[in-house]
């Protein structure tokens, strides 16, 4: 597939299976990651790489974190933070750093992190897998910070479910381009 249908064609796929991407897929996602627009080269991200047992302890951390805001949480609703992450055979954690620069604006790093999300995004469509962008109150919840490491500048950008499309993707929404483009000044 070619660079511009990749572009054109990517749609994201909520339902995953496995298997996870092979080592090949994963050295094509992360190297697209890491191509991302970064002025002055502050490298403002970084992954954590999930999968297998450790997306069953990540549950556990969103089932500790559910349960620190609401006690009295249902089996049921508990269950369902627990098995978040058991949606695809890989998780990718993005986790953006706002870094002191008297040239780059903080909004520039976040936006560099959210880039690097994207081109991964479009490598996996590339790659005939299916992935989806996913936050949520949990990307921001103190407890989860916390049980991944974060550091105080940090701040999680995506949880990037990876793997392969359970069925048929969804179809292509057609836009109209000059809907969303027009030239300006306005004639």
């Amino acid at each position: 597939m070619d660079a511009l249908q990749a572009l054109h064609e990517r749609v994201s796929v909520p339902r995953l299976i496995g298997p996870a991407p092979t080592a090949a897929q994963r050295e094509a996602l992360f190297k697209a990651a890491l191509r991302a627009p970064d002025h002055a080269y502050l490298r403002p991200w970084r992954f954590l790489v999930v999968e297998g047992e450790g997306l069953e302890r990540l549950g556990e951390l969103f089932g500790r974190a559910a349960l620190a805001q609401t006690q009295d949480l249902s089996p049921d609703t508990l269950a369902r933070y627990q098995g978040l992450p058991l949606r695809a055979p890989l998780m990718i954690i993005a986790i953006g750093r706002h870094i002191e620069h008297p040239k780059v604006p903080l909004i520039e790093q976040e936006m560099s992190c959210a880039v690097a999300v994207g081109n991964m995004l479009i490598a996996a469509h590339a790659l005939g897998l299916g992935a989806v962008w996913r936050t949520g109150d949990l990307a921001y919840d103190p407890i989860v910070r916390q049980g991944l490491g974060l550091a105080d500048n940090e701040f999680i950008g995506a949880f990037l479910y990876v793997g392969h499309p359970a069925g048929m993707r969804k179809p292509v929404p057609s836009l109209e381009v000059a809907d969303f483009f027009q030239s300006w000044p306005p004639s």
